[in-house]
């Protein structure tokens, strides 16, 4: 290890010495000129620049799921439902009694589809013949079995049904959760 002259030293530590008490200094000016906001309490943004937007409670979507499985359950079908948000966030899934193990992710990604285009998956599975590169967007599934639920037109959230032996199954499943809401 080279040794260094005790001038050089004594450079280096002052050098070091006033990058340290500059840095200081400046930490302390720049905390005592932040604004409020800046010192813990939240900053409030202008009401203008935001949006409000509705979406279904938990307590809703598990009515919604079991409105689906009681319907399935009259008809002897074993199915998995699950429904999502209206950003795609699954909210709630029951998997009934025997359903098969592929159907959980075939709801959740039926859902996803319902809500996302805000229409019954079996009209966006005839879509598939005029724009067969929609089935590559990720996380969706263009099987009927899905509905959308909307509040004022506008879509916010998804139920996603799978696992019966047709797709028109599914979507008649589907469609008994969302008339659950509508009650």
């Amino acid at each position: 290890m080279k040794k260094f002259s005790r001038r050089a030293r004594v450079a280096t530590g002052g050098v070091v010495l006033a990058t340290v008490a500059a840095g200081t200094v400046g930490a302390v000016s720049a905390g005592a000129s932040e604004p409020a906001a800046a010192q813990g309490r939240p900053a409030a943004v202008k009401p203008s620049d935001t949006v409000t937007s509705t979406h279904l409670s938990v307590a809703a979507a598990t009515e919604a799921a079991e409105a689906v499985l009681d319907a399935a359950r009259k008809e002897n079908q074993r199915v998995s439902v699950a429904v999502v948000d209206r950003n795609g966030n699954t909210l709630v899934t029951l998997r009934g009694d025997g359903a098969g193990p592929q159907s959980y992710e075939s709801a959740v990604r039926k859902g996803f589809t319902a809500v996302s285009w805000n229409a019954p998956t079996s009209v966006l599975a005839e879509r598939l013949e005029q724009t067969p590169n929609l089935k590559d967007i990720p996380g969706t599934l263009f099987l009927a079995g899905g509905a959308p639920v909307t509040s004022g037109n506008a879509p916010i959230a998804g139920i996603g049904v799978a696992g019966a032996p047709s797709g028109t199954l599914d979507e008649k499943f589907a469609r008994a959760g969302v008339a659950a809401l509508t009650r």
